[in-house]
């Protein structure tokens, strides 16, 4: 007969751990039950290539330097059934330095293809980058089985960075932080090494952001921040300054605007756009105002660790690693100049912001 102790977690697999985890969040293990993880984390991962492509910078107080383009885990990587393009999109990112990939669970809907695609990659190339992901649950045991489901997609036994997903009204908050909230399982994923260290994240409204920030210690937020963001409840106006004092590693993202800042975006005929491509109170969408240097460099000249766009293919890969190499901060009159070409597009480049 075995003398195995199940619940000791210095003897167990760490895939055995995650599922004894699942099983804890399901309600089949009593709760003082579930085993605490002793094995270490490996180091941090590190591209070698990185150095070389662009400038880095601090992720706050995480001892990470990302380079300051990232790749978001949307846009040609999220759509279903397009393994070949994605994939490529993720392999040339890290061939050329990039360090860092952020995705979701809600990422590429039920199926969750971003994780799907990130995850053929880190078969052999988790170790070169930095991986974000997120729960957009907002309860315990429903963020640990996604949790569970985001590790298993992505074939990694650890995130680097595990973050609230798009937190936008005050009664989130409060759901995150009641007994029984998001804000357990990520601390009891921390605590139990299945991730090294916590976000939140949001592009909706500032306040609620600040409120989560204020309540807990995370370690970086995702924010939204673009060239048009000064036009309606500024994140870089409100949120900003408060994540800075507090040391966050802070990550810009909504650069592009899913493509609606940019000068060269097509957008679909006016009787033919959906509500969403409608976001000016029934106004259609038009082209934009700027080039994706200016929207870049706009965002990347405030105190932000790095900036995450989702690309649709491997050249904007290349030309956004290029633009991240050349990369000199902008004056306050140019930052001026940008904003104010955005001001006409306002509502279709602030598409997620809150409007009511």
């Amino acid at each position: 007969m075995s003398d195995h102790d199940p619940t000791d977690s210095s003897s167990l697999p760490r895939r055995d751990f995650l599922r004894l985890g699942s099983a804890a969040a399901a309600g089949l293990v009593a709760r003082d039950l579930v085993p605490h993880f002793s094995q270490p984390l490996p180091p941090p991962p590190s591209n070698p290539g990185t150095q070389a492509a662009m400038p880095t910078r601090n992720l706050g107080r995480t001892g990470y330097r990302p380079g300051i383009f990232s790749l978001g885990g949307q846009a040609q990587v999220e759509k279903p059934n397009n393994e070949a393009l994605a994939v490529s999109i993720v392999e040339k990112a890290l061939d050329l330095g990039v360090n860092y990939v952020d995705t979701a669970a809600a990422y590429g809907g039920t199926q969750r293809w971003s994780q799907r695609y990130i995850g053929q990659v880190m078969r052999t190339r988790r170790n070169q980058v930095w991986l974000s992901s997120k729960t957009h649950d907002r309860t315990r045991d429903g963020s640990l089985r996604l949790l569970e489901e985001s590790l298993r997609l992505l074939n990694t036994d650890h995130l680097d960075l595990w973050q609230l997903h798009n937190v936008m009204r005050m009664e989130q908050i409060e759901q995150i932080f009641a007994p029984g909230g998001a804000i357990e399982a990520l601390t009891q994923a921390r605590d139990q090494k299945m991730v090294r260290f916590l976000g939140i994240t949001g592009h909706f409204d500032p306040e609620p952001l600040m409120e989560g920030i204020r309540r807990f210690p995370f370690d970086t937020i995702l924010m939204a921040i673009n060239a048009a963001d000064r036009h309606q409840y500024s994140f870089a106006e409100r949120l900003l300054p408060l994540a800075v004092e507090k040391q966050m590693g802070i990550i810009g993202m909504k650069i592009p605007a899913r493509s609606r800042i940019l000068a060269g975006w097509n957008p679909p005929p006016p009787d033919s756009q959906a509500p969403f491509e409608r976001p000016g109170g029934g106004t259609p969408s038009t082209a934009g105002a700027l080039t994706i240097r200016e929207a870049m460099y706009y965002t990347l000249s405030h105190p932000v660790s790095t900036v995450i766009i989702g690309c649709d293919s491997p050249a904007q890969v290349e030309e956004n690693v290029q633009l991240a190499q050349s990369f000199t901060p902008l004056s306050d009159a140019q930052l001026a100049e940008i904003a104010a070409k955005t001001e006409p597009i306002k509502r279709q480049a602030l598409f997620f912001r809150r409007w009511a």
